[in-house]
């Protein structure tokens, strides 16, 4: 064990007792370097963040050119800063047609997951939610009480009552959705579930359900937001539209910084009884906003999003192995899934340190699937990269 290493383990808090423990000394594109040379293909984008790869030489440039004027200035929403504003005018231009046109930025995908449930609780003056089983929203307090795994909850216990579970996808459970109901805080497409698209109807009926009953419907697109799925915004697929949307992840190219979108109806009632209904120090920092709206524009530009589906069908084309039962998913959002994690395992650890012909290729599993292998590589991987990544692992397999 290396000195640094043994600081790692010495001094950093641990959440587990087998991380990673890869030593990193650089990154660019989609791949990770080790201290002494080793290339890692990143297949999950450090958990669906890193949407244009890592270091995209647009998203240093916007950061520079932001370090060069000012860093933080004031507590959220007292100063006009033009990366805040700059960022929220084109996050709304992708809403365009809807009611959503205002934005407030968080550090985070939790809190930004936290601010929407507060915003639907002043909204609507209700205090419950509805949220699926096998949902991970994040793990402060309330976005853990969201969350339908309860070996995730039960040491943490009182969370926030007034929580119900339905399952994704399931017409029949909407039912539970009351006129009691604050909010139905959801994942468009269930990720750490294993990667469970649901149907049109589904989500058409979830939004006629949360209509006739007033209550607020909150798309959680923190992993599925910034093209990851083959349109910009995953619910762009299912021919609805949220009361407030929930993103972070790939949108900052890197940097952290997450937000909730609503329309400034909705918005407003953070202004009064009481005001500053909601308050961050950091959250929409100068720099991050600048990193995400160059993201964005590398996304737009290179027309990333319509090329996600094509790239994501190549990987199912090429995993094809008796060991494989299935792979799911849409656009560059997949899970490959396998008997059980006992299988699955020794195949991610192999990939990861011994490869094939010098290339390590990183992959997962996810939450509530630890049997499914979750590929989420950079929106800007190449067919020929693919090809690459997906050799190592079937080599693997073999």
């Amino acid at each position: 064990m290396t000195n640094r290493q043994q600081l790692f383990y010495d001094h950093l808090a641990q959440t587990s007792d087998f991380p990673l423990a890869l030593d990193i000394a650089r990154a660019e594109g989609i791949y990770l370097y080790g201290q002494n040379g080793e290339r890692y293909v990143d297949f999950i984008s450090g958990i669906a963040v890193s949407n244009v790869g890592h270091r995209h030489p647009k998203v240093l440039e916007a950061i520079q050119n932001q370090l060069d004027k000012y860093l933080h200035l004031m507590v959220y929403g007292e100063y006009i800063e033009t990366p805040q504003v700059k960022l929220a005018e084109v996050l709304v231009q992708t809403l365009s047609g809807s009611k959503l046109d205002n934005v407030y930025f968080t550090n985070s995908g939790t809190e930004a997951i936290e601010g929407a449930m507060k915003l639907a609780k002043r909204f609507t003056g209700r205090s419950q939610f509805v949220s699926c089983f096998n949902a991970y929203h994040g793990a402060t307090q309330g976005a853990l009480s969201l969350a339908g795994a309860a070996f995730f909850q039960q040491n943490y216990r009182p969370l926030l009552p007034g929580i119900r579970h339905i399952r994704h996808g399931v017409l029949e459970d909407l039912e539970k959705i009351s006129c009691r109901t604050a909010a139905v805080v959801i994942e468009v497409i269930a990720a750490e579930a294993g990667v469970r698209v649901p149907s049109i109807d589904y989500h058409q009926a979830l939004r006629q359900r949360c209509d006739a009953v007033g209550a607020l419907l909150i798309y959680d697109e923190i992993q599925t937001g910034f093209g990851r799925t083959g349109s910009f915004w995953a619910f762009e697929q299912f021919g609805t539209v949220p009361d407030v949307l929930v993103a972070a992840k790939g949108m900052g190219g890197g940097m952290p910084i997450g937000a909730f979108v609503a329309s400034k109806e909705i918005m407003s009632v953070f202004k009064h009884n009481p005001i500053l209904g909601h308050i961050t120090t950091f959250g929409g920092h100068p720099v991050s906003c600048a990193a995400s709206l160059a993201t964005l524009a590398i996304i737009q530009n290179q027309y990333l999003a319509q090329a996600a589906n094509a790239k994501g069908a190549l990987i199912k084309s090429l995993l094809v192995h008796p060991k494989i039962k299935e792979i799911r998913g849409q656009g560059l959002l997949l899970a490959v899934e396998f008997e059980n994690f006992d299988t699955l395992k020794p195949i991610i650890d192999r990939a990861i340190h011994q490869g094939a012909e010098g290339e390590r290729v990183i992959t997962d599993w996810f939450l509530f699937c630890n049997n499914s292998m979750r590929i989420a590589p950079p929106l800007t991987i190449t067919e020929t990269e693919i090809k690459a990544a997906c050799a190592v692992i079937l080599q693997i397999l073999n």
